[in-house]
């Protein structure tokens, strides 16, 4: 299959998604999603699907995008593709879907172990480009096991990433373990500014390696402003009986052992050097000048996924309320994944 025609595809996808007429089959699947896992709010989920279609499968975004790799369109029979292993992760909706089409864009095999946790969405998905494109059924398979695989790209925590490197160490692969992001304030952010912090912090109850758990402060810093915008948030994550449930537990925990921490009803924000917090908390550290800050985030940068800055002032930011939004370019843990699958093609 050609570049072109792998193309046309996923741009397909793009437009079905944003349809009018695929929005009842989306309801569904999206219930399925839930029901398995609830976490995977309706809301959540249908946020995941618009970003893929939105941010990923436009015919431009696609176009620039592969553009960059050079792989020539007429000269495809001229290459062997891989059968590529990918273990997916399933922390927040569709969060596997980068790497799904990082892999079938450069013409190899997908061979994809779907997480029990997000199974409804990616199989959807995969199903969906096979009906759109039948050629696609010699070109993915649903796994349990990835042993005929020739690489490798798997996501998982740091216990997990241990794993994956000593069953996967003889062939080419990617390893991704934690990360997490940062938000840096300086302490003149506005309401607004507060807001979509607030989206960084919380969206997809923080589950994304790309949600803030660790916000980076001045000494001295007021938090009654930020607390207090987000504080009528209140009701969307109390709703969720799994985030009370956290929230509840960790507050107990902080009472019970006289931890420090301020609370806005549904945020629990503390002071902590780890830089993962737990659901419904917020870590803060308390820097003297700019100069510390970027100094601590450069040592901290190999368990960094994002850092999130008002209107991205902060070299090689994003601006605040950015960070669940990623385009094509921004690969997990800095790692071009195209990259690494453009160079196992190989010339016959």
């Amino acid at each position: 299959m050609l570049l072109s025609e792998r193309l046309h595809t996923f741009v397909a996808l793009g437009d079905f998604l944003r349809s009018a007429d695929a929005q009842p089959e989306l309801a569904e699947i999206i219930q399925q999603a839930y029901y398995k896992n609830n976490w995977f709010t309706p809301e959540n989920s249908q946020n995941a699907l618009s970003a893929i279609a939105n941010e990923f499968l436009t015919a431009d975004k696609l176009s620039a995008w592969v553009n960059q790799y050079n792989l020539d369109s007429t000269t495809d029979s001229a290459y062997y593709s891989r059968a590529v292993g990918v273990v997916m992760a399933g922390n927040i909706p569709a969060v596997g879907f980068h790497d799904m089409l990082c892999v079938l864009m450069n013409g190899h095999k997908l061979m994809a172990k779907l997480s029990s946790q997000d199974f409804a969405l990616i199989h959807y998905l995969i199903q969906k480009l096979k009906e759109i494109n039948p050629k696609f059924n010699e070109l993915i398979e649903e796994a349990d096991r990835l042993n005929a695989a020739e690489a490798y790209i798997a996501t998982g925590s740091n216990n997990t990433a241990r794993y994956f490197e000593y069953y996967f160490a003889k062939k080419p692969h990617i390893i991704r373990k934690n990360r997490t992001s940062v938000g840096l304030l300086m302490g003149e952010e506005t309401e607004d500014e507060f807001l979509k912090l607030g989206h960084d912090i919380s969206d997809y109850y923080g589950l994304g390696c790309r949600n803030v758990s660790t916000i980076l402060v001045p000494e001295g810093y007021d938090f009654t402003p930020l607390l207090r915008t987000l504080e009528p948030q209140v009701s969307i994550y109390l709703n969720n009986h799994k985030y009370q449930n956290n929230y509840d537990y960790n507050k107990s925990i902080y009472l019970i052992n006289a931890v420090p921490h301020l609370d806005n009803g549904y945020l629990l924000l503390t002071e902590n050097d780890a830089l993962v917090s737990p659901i419904s908390v917020l870590y803060f550290q308390t820097y003297k000048t700019q100069d510390d800050a970027t100094a601590w985030l450069s040592n901290h940068a190999h368990q960094i996924q994002v850092v999130a800055s008002a209107q991205g002032w902060y070299p090689g930011s994003v601006a605040f309320g950015q960070t669940q939004c990623p385009g094509l370019n921004d690969y997990a843990d800095g790692v071009d994944t195209m990259e690494f699958l453009k160079e196992l093609r190989v010339k016959s």
